[in-house]
């Protein structure tokens, strides 16, 4: 455990807060460009992951093992996210035959 300890600390800090910057970014992207349910919810889950890794390597870096806590509850709630997100987008799927945000606009009452 102690290598891979090691390991990250190798890497400077900077390099993982700008390749989660650069992953949250994507996300953020394909959140606002998308009109497609599926990668919106794709984006959300890849900022979550830029979110997890930042976490991880403060937490390691601090020798603290609280951001990896919070690491799990963010992915247990990931999972949550999913199951319910899926379930929203095949219904919307059986109802409208699409799943393009923009047709969502005939389900307002």
């Amino acid at each position: 455990m102690e290598t891979l300890t090691q390991n990250i600390q190798a890497i400077p800090l900077n390099h993982y807060i700008i390749l989660c910057v650069i992953i949250f970014s994507i996300g953020v992207i394909g959140v606002l460009i998308r009109r497609n349910a599926i990668v919106i919810f794709m984006s959300i889950e890849l900022m979550l992951n830029a979110v997890n890794l930042l976490l991880t390597a403060f937490s390691v870096y601090r020798g603290d093992a609280t951001g990896q806590v919070f690491v799990f509850f963010i992915i247990a709630l990931a999972a949550a996210e999913v199951a319910v997100g899926l379930a929203i987008i095949v219904m919307i799927y059986r109802n409208t035959n699409s799943i393009d945000i923009n047709v969502l606009n005939r389900l307002k009452w």
